[in-house]
């Protein structure tokens, strides 16, 4: 692949990301902010009188331009980055076209950037976590990440490497599987924490995660949709359909 080929799927990549940043925004705003809100009234119901501090920012300032403004850079960084990953993929992972290869693609890296860490340490909403704990809690999160990127791309090698041997189906039925006992292994010996505060409503706590994982499922499946037609209609463009009216001579 050139760097022309590259440098288009690049800028193609990061408008399929500004398009999934929108749709993410949309789902943000009317499934996110609500949690947040609540989280905040029942923090603000809890608090002392000497604990509350001056708003910097407002928060209809934060749920709306800051809300938007930070899930749109988010989405076109990221898909900057998913282009690039993109270009490396293609053909390398089979024999996909590049409309599937690119939902191939997000699928597997919602899976294991965001699906595998959340379920270890999912999102809290405000309230929630001992700030003495915040950067330990960070620190495992992206340990929890990189080790799952790290053992994604190890099943995906294992499972080519035993492809020849026992063929597609049963090669990638293994490497799910050890992928699978790798990530339980390191759900068991990594730290787990519970600071939901007493009386914190659950079904809350529930609306605020699932929340978290709809937002970045409608980003990444958002962005492979787009990307895969963008990324199908540059490397495998229709032939120009013959002018009206005009015969196509017969072959004898």
């Amino acid at each position: 692949m050139n760097s022309a080929t590259v440098r288009n799927l690049l800028v193609r990549g990061m408008l399929a990301g500004l398009a999934a940043g929108l749709l993410a925004l949309v789902v943000a705003y009317f499934l996110g902010e609500p949690s947040v809100d609540s989280a905040i009234g029942f923090e603000e119901a809890h608090a002392s009188g000497h604990d509350h501090e001056v708003e910097l920012v407002s928060r209809s300032l934060q749920s709306t331009a800051g809300l938007a403004t930070g899930v749109l850079i988010y989405g076109i960084a990221f898909g900057g980055i998913a282009a690039l990953g993109f270009c490396f993929a293609l053909g390398r992972v089979g024999r996909f076209s590049p409309r599937a290869t690119a939902l191939l693609l997000s699928g597997s890296a919602l899976l294991a950037v965001y699906v595998v860490p959340f379920l270890k340490y999912p999102a809290n909403p405000p309230s929630v976590g001992d700030p003495d704990t915040i950067g330990k809690r960070t620190t495992l999160y992206f340990l929890m990440m990189v080790l799952s990127v790290l053992l994604a791309i190890g099943a995906v090698i294992l499972g080519k490497r035993l492809a020849p041997r026992l063929g597609t189906w049963y090669a990638t039925i293994a490497a799910v599987a050890a992928f699978a006992v790798a990530i339980g292994l390191a759900y068991a010996f990594l730290p787990t924490f519970n600071e939901v505060p007493e009386h914190f409503p659950a079904t809350l706590l529930w609306r605020f995660r699932t929340s978290a994982l709809a937002i970045q499922a409608t980003l990444w499946v958002g962005f492979g949709l787009v990307f895969g037609e963008l990324a199908e209609r540059m490397l495998n463009p229709k032939p120009a359909a013959a002018p009206s009216g005009r015969s196509v001579p017969a072959a004898h």
